[in-house]
């Protein structure tokens, strides 16, 4: 009897996940998972141009000895905790200096200190014409916490900046944060998995080490492929196609005034927590990450997300 079946075959995303068992970072891993997205290529779509793909990318921890050796490069003083955020960035030059300034004002607020803006390093080529046309400005922001903070602190105030910040962006359709932690970073975009690391030239450096990625290949079939809209999110890859997403995001608006948490006093204000115009994989790690910075459990929050059949 063959293995494959055809009746169970499933035009479905593809991810993974590599990590080393004695948390030890390294290229390697690095190399070995994008390798991995590579080989998933069956399992994401591609566009009628045959180099803009539905989405892929990588969620790692943060590499904290190449984000060090950037700052050192750049003259910059990185604190003992520190964030940085990955900004999508509009192409238009007033759009993205307001955004900027705004991004600034709301660190700031929080009392964290800006250390600098880094223009990532990019290769525009790479990409195929559809990806291209909708390509945003890439950007990295570097803040330091106060002294005295605690990680997990310096979390949970770095999820309230960023959701004051698209709040007031809002209006800005070319704007989104693919990242913004002291813990993780992510690298995403539009174009085919072999193209990853040619696109995000800081990939292909040495230094990017980490003991732990997750990575994913989209396969688009309930939202349009949008660079903001590619996967891994985050706190996690998805494979979508929530039947009672409509319902779930209803529950989510309905419930909304219960959420609080000693944690975060002003809560409130990163209200609304869940985005209905996104993928329904997009919902749900706005509900993942709304729990794990009150204060929950990951694999109480996971539970209740996903509960049993």
């Amino acid at each position: 009897m063959a293995l494959y079946q055809h009746a169970q075959a499933r035009e479905n995303c593809g991810f993974g996940l590599i990590a080393h068992l004695e948390g030890v970072p390294s290229h390697k891993l690095v190399r070995t998972a994008i390798n991995g997205l590579d080989r998933m290529q069956h399992r994401g779509g591609i566009s009628a141009d045959g180099k803009t793909g539905d989405g892929c990318g990588l969620l790692m921890q943060k590499p904290d000895s190449f984000f060090r050796a950037v700052a050192d490069e750049q003259g910059w003083s990185l604190g003992k905790k520190y964030g940085v955020g990955i900004m999508f960035l509009s192409q238009d030059a007033d759009k993205a200096a307001h955004a900027r300034a705004v991004i600034e004002e709301e660190v700031a607020n929080e009392t964290l200190s800006l250390v600098g803006w880094r223009e990532m390093p990019i290769d525009a080529s790479v990409l195929g014409p559809i990806a291209l046309d909708s390509l945003p400005r890439i950007e990295q922001i570097f803040v330091n916490a106060q002294p005295g903070w605690r990680k997990r602190d310096l979390e949970r105030r770095l999820y309230m900046v960023r959701r004051r910040i698209e709040k007031r962006l809002a209006d800005d359709a070319d704007f989104y944060i693919p990242s913004f932690s002291c813990l993780v970073t992510v690298f995403k975009g539009l174009m085919m998995p072999a193209d990853l690391p040619r696109f995000y030239l800081d990939l292909a450096d040495i230094r990017m080490e980490t003991a732990i990625c997750v990575f994913h290949q989209r396969f688009s079939t309930n939202t349009m492929p949008r660079w903001p809209l590619a996967q891994p999110f985050r706190f996690l890859a998805h494979n979508g196609e929530i039947n009672t997403i409509k319902g779930n995001r209803q529950w989510a608006r309905a419930r909304q005034y219960k959420f609080g948490s000693p944690l975060l006093p002003d809560l409130q204000q990163a209200a609304p927590f869940v985005k209905e115009d996104t993928s329904d994989s997009s919902s749900l790690d706005n509900m993942l990450e709304l729990f794990l910075a009150g204060g929950m459990d990951l694999f109480r929050a996971m539970r209740l997300l996903v509960p049993p059949a």
